[in-house]
Formats: C-alpha cells, structure tokens, sequence
C-alpha cells in the first residue's frame, strides 16, 4: 500500500500522536448499548502474498492454497480482491468453504472500483447488483463492506454520495473512507459527510497513514470502528503507534464500542505479519480479548529486522 508513504529519513519529523476524540465521537459511543461485548478482529488486506511461505505458510505451498492457511492465523482479512474484479457467487462460495475451519473468520469486501472510481457513484445500480449478488455467497463469513472513495472525489460530490448511500441494502454493515482532503480541510464538508453517514448508520473507515495524516479524523458516526494502520517495514515507530492504538481503543470500549476491525497495511507486506501479532498480544493484554495469534514458522518471526 503506497498510499501516505514518505520516505524513510522523514519519519522522524512525523508526528504520529493520534489526535483527541471529537465530540461527535464521544456522543456516538454515550448512545451505544454498552451490555455487549466488545467484537474484536484484526488481520491484513490480501492472503495472496508469496512473501509469507516459510514465514506462517508452510515452505512449498502453492498459491491455490494461500487462504487455506491464511485463516489458521487471522480472522478477518479487508478483501481487496473485489476492488479490482466482480466475483460471482461460484467463486466466492469457493473462498467462503475454504474459510470454514475458522468459525470466527470474516471476508470484508472492497466495492468494486466500477462503482467507485469509475462510475464514481453515479449510474452504478447494475453493478453494484451484481456485487452484492457476488459477496452473499459468503454467508455467515460475510463481515462489514467496505467503500473506498478516490483521492479526487471532493466534497462537491456530496449529493452522489449522498444518492448513493440511501440506496443501498441497510442489512449488512457498510464504512466508508474519504480521501480528499477537502473533506478534513474544510469544517462544514467535514460535519456533513459525517452527519449523513450518522443518519444512515453508516461507518467510517479511520486511515493511520504517514503522510495523510487529516486521515486520522477520529469521527465514529457508528459504535464500530474501521482501522486502516500503514506502517513503516516494522520502524520503531510503527510498535508506539499500535500501543497507542490499543489504548485508545480500550478506552472506546469504556465508553461504548462495540466492535473493532483493525487492518495491517505494510509499504512491504512480508512485515505485515508480525505487526499484527504484536497488535493481536496487546490486544489480549489490554482488552481481555482472545484473539488467536498467528504462527511463525520457526523463528521466522523477526526474520525481517
């Protein structure tokens, strides 16, 4: 992932502080049911990354078999798959049974870009149809839906958005990231995308790049937070920026959240791995979750440092 990267030498001039909560978060999460327990799921964008055979994939397996052993370790996995190609129900049914032996594993599909960045929302009824069509064969493994919206689709597109957003089916749970950076820039584009995504119930995906960093907007318009977390080939940095994440996060529990996806991205994917297994064990420790953490092979774990 290249989005917000900067070179290396600059990294320690980033301030990398998440910002406070908003009082637009602070409200959502007072309005949530706090009886439940928090759902935790953490994981990475593809499983198709040749990088990790010897590394948590068995030496010699074949990339046929990549999601097999991709749902031993994690139990979600953001689909960037569906971004790039519409899958019917065939293939998706094929995905889906190859993560049965993982009773908690859940696909979360990227829209399709015809949709988004193509069409750009407009006259996408057919499409996404069909997308839809695709990502219900994947049935109890189908996690929350995820809409990205290109670099250049700028507030002046708020009424397609908007259009757009009132239209979909309400039955399955749907985040959305802004990128451009009117949205954050701008108080009054900020507070209408965010408002209507409240109304709709809708959630917003929270991006932790290093050069973006309006990204970090720190706006849950839902009780359930959507983490995109890029990190930097395992810098010392990227382990203080997941522990402050994971108290953040546990005092968002405190308060209300009812659920947490968080999603390791990597400049270079072969660490995203083990940047995940140090936020998975601090997770456990600090949040009384369970969550299973991912095997290395012999002391691959650390190969990379």
């Amino acid at each position: 992932m290249e989005f917000g990267r900067v070179p290396d030498h600059e990294l320690p001039l980033v301030d990398f502080t998440l910002p406070p909560d908003t009082a637009f978060t602070t409200a959502t999460l007072a309005e949530a049911d706090k009886t439940k327990p928090l759902q935790a799921h953490v994981g990475c964008a593809k499983w198709g990354r040749k990088e990790w055979v010897g590394q948590i994939y068995p030496l010699k397996t074949k990339e046929a078999n990549f999601l097999d052993e991709y749902v031993k370790h994690f139990n979600c996995i953001e689909l960037n798959a569906t971004f790039y190609q519409t899958y019917g129900p065939d293939t998706i049914a094929k995905w889906k049974q190859k993560a049965d032996p993982n009773p908690e594993f859940k696909f979360c599909p990227k829209f399709s870009q015809s949709i988004s960045h193509i069409r750009r929302l407009k006259n996408a009824e057919e499409i996404t149809t069909t997308y839809y069509e695709g990502i219900m064969a994947f049935a109890e493994k189908l996690g929350p839906l995820f809409l990205q919206l290109s670099d250049n689709f700028s507030p002046k597109s708020l009424p397609e958005l908007t259009a757009y957003l009132e239209h979909l089916p309400t039955d399955i749970p749907v985040y959305v990231e802004l990128r451009h950076k009117d949205w954050f820039a701008v108080d009054e584009n900020r507070e209408a995308a965010f408002n209507l995504f409240k109304r709709l119930n809708i959630g917003s995906i929270i991006t932790d790049a290093t050069g973006r960093r309006d990204c970090l907007h720190m706006m849950l318009p839902t009780p359930h937070a959507f983490i995109r977390f890029v990190g930097n080939g395992l810098h010392p940095t990227d382990y203080a920026r997941c522990d402050e994440w994971v108290d953040r996060i546990a005092q968002w529990k405190e308060q209300g959240l009812q659920s947490v996806w968080f999603f390791m991205h990597q400049h270079d994917e072969r660490y995203s791995p083990e940047l995940c297994d140090y936020v998975i064990e601090k997770m456990n420790e600090r949040l009384g979750t369970t969550l299973l953490r991912p095997q290395f092979i012999g002391k691959e774990k650390g190969l990379f440092d």
